[in-house]
């Protein structure tokens, strides 16, 4: 998927050489969509493969873009190198479905280990130190519903996969942001025009519903259970989470009967909704972590308070019960 024109016309030598280290070039076959992708859903059954890669070289372009610090450019480049295969299904299958931050657990290990990492730190200037924790920096990550270079990448790329915008249109977006101040006197990515930040908090929500509609929850709990099973069969090791979707699939389908359980999550194509089970099987109750962003717009507020029906669509979305039943086939 090509959308980094948005950010940068030109990736920065140093960027470019840390994207061809193993620990990078790993996520290249890590999507950013959770397995959902795999399915014959008609909401992701269409899309492209967008991929932690060109998340994390997205975000880390977006922190180049605003500061040209190379230090907080590579550590948004390096924010994801932790996650495992099928990203955030890992989270489903250590019971952090919530939360979905148990995959971030390993970056600073995965940093300190890699040799090649290393060494193109060192020609910087750099230790591991600098780098392995993206938190750190405001532009790169903060708190919700602020906005971050994180956040931005994976919105205005998911936006362009989706295809809830043109690439010309999050081009727009993208040009009226500015690192600024907010409410708090805290360093943020803020808009300059209401309309703009407005019409971006509407394609958040828009990605937001689909990260948690039942689809996409389904597909991630059923990946996250035949993998358990897949690793207490001995077909799968736990380090195998930390190789790439392709090895993984791989080894799925060399066993007869992961082989056809894989064949049933790749036919999954449509849902139903249940306040309780009715003895067919295959119900599941699945809680998920909502997302929201409510942009700043500069010396005015919120989206949320700027536009009050946008406030309350956010609200709405956040208090929606998902605690019923869902079944796919």
């Amino acid at each position: 998927m090509n959308y980094h024109s948005i950010y940068q016309t030109e990736i920065p030598i140093f960027l470019k050489a840390l994207c061809q280290t193993p620990p990078m070039a790993r996520l290249r076959d890590v999507g950013m969509n959770c397995g959902c992708e795999y399915t014959s859903f008609p909401r992701f059954a269409g899309i492209g493969r967008y991929t932690r890669f060109e998340h994390s070289l997205g975000a880390a372009l977006i922190v180049w873009h605003f500061t040209s610090d190379t230090a907080q450019s590579i550590s948004a480049l390096l924010h994801d190198v932790a996650t495992p295969v099928f990203a955030h299904v890992v989270d489903f299958l250590r019971g952090d479905y919530l939360e979905q931050t148990a995959t971030e657990s390993g970056t600073a290990g995965i940093i300190r280990a890699s040799a090649e990492i290393g060494a193109i730190l060192r020609s910087l200037g750099l230790k591991a130190e600098d780098v392995e924790d993206y938190h750190r920096f405001p532009v790169a990550d903060n708190d919700p519903p602020r906005l971050s270079a994180d956040r931005l990448d994976y919105t205005l790329g998911n936006a362009v996969n989706f295809g809830l915008a043109s690439v010309e249109e999050l081009t727009e977006i993208f040009a009226d942001l500015r690192v600024g101040e907010n409410e708090a006197g805290e360093t943020e990515l803020v808009f300059r025009d209401g309309e703009k930040a407005a019409r971006f908090a509407d394609l958040a929500l828009a990605c937001s519903r689909i990260y948690v509609c039942d689809a996409d929850r389904y597909a991630m709990q059923t990946l996250s259970e035949l993998l358990r099973n897949a690793l207490a069969a001995g077909v799968l090791k736990e380090k195998d989470l930390g190789a790439t979707e392709e090895e993984v699939v791989g080894k799925l389908l060399a066993d007869g009967d992961f082989a056809a359980r894989w064949r049933a999550f790749r036919a999954l194509s449509r849902t139903e909704r249940a306040e309780r089970e009715d003895g067919r099987g295959g119900w599941r109750r699945i809680p998920a972590k909502k997302r929201r962003i409510d942009p700043f717009v500069e010396g005015r507020g919120r989206v949320s308070a700027l536009y009050p029906e946008r406030g309350a669509a956010i609200e709405a979305f956040l208090d929606e019960d998902i605690t019923y039943f869902v079944r796919g086939e």
